[in-house]
């Protein structure tokens, strides 16, 4: 296998020490200006292509992971004390589909209230962040999901998002839920809450 340049290898030391993932302008900071670091990124995601770690890039920053087919060997026999309820996979979806998003628009969406633990249990684990209040009355705070989020989903962006199509096609949405869409049943609401924010 052809060397990596000298260029190359300061990315990828740079990238291995890292304790978060990095930008690309994070990186120049360190292997300086002069070096090409979009390239030097591409030479590597090929270089580690197959490999049992690999180069990736999550919301426009990049780490190296361990290969998504090999992850299990490394998972210990460590289950998560407190799985999600199906409110806070619900919240969790509607955040990721319409950040930002206060929690009166959650509750809009799912058509019941939300406990403040919900929203804990999905700030604690690092997937959802504060995003800023709202320029209207009362300022509500408003919510976004994290790089973590993104991460531990293996997606890219949020445009990586399955879309409905994906979804009814890998049966996950509730037959009642698509039936009322059909109807036109679903308020108007919810079309109003959408918004067309950045990616995360």
């Amino acid at each position: 296998m052809r060397e990596l340049s000298d260029p190359v290898r300061a990315v990828e030391a740079t990238l291995f020490a890292a304790e978060e993932p990095l930008s690309v302008d994070d990186i120049a900071a360190y292997v300086g200006t002069s070096v090409d670091v979009k390239a030097a990124l591409a030479e590597l995601e090929a270089h580690y292509a197959g490999r049992g770690i690999e180069l990736v890039e999550r919301g426009r920053r990049w780490h190296f992971q361990t290969a998504a087919d090999l992850a299990h060997i490394l998972r210990r026999e460590r289950e998560e004390s407190r799985k999600l309820s199906r409110a806070a996979v619900e919240t969790l979806a509607i955040i990721a589909y319409h950040e930002p998003v206060s929690r009166a628009e959650i509750e809009a969406i799912r058509g019941v209230q939300i406990s403040k633990g919900t929203l804990d249990v999905l700030m604690e684990a690092g997937w959802v962040r504060p995003a800023g209040r709202r320029e209207v009355p009362g300022r509500p705070l408003t919510f976004a999901t994290t790089q973590e989020f993104l991460s531990h989903f293996g997606l890219k962006s949020r445009r990586d998002l399955p879309g409905i199509d994906d979804l009814k096609a890998a049966g996950l949405l509730d037959p009642v839920d698509t039936a009322l869409e059909r109807l036109g049943l679903e308020g108007e609401d919810e079309a109003e809450l959408e918004t067309d924010g950045e990616d995360a």
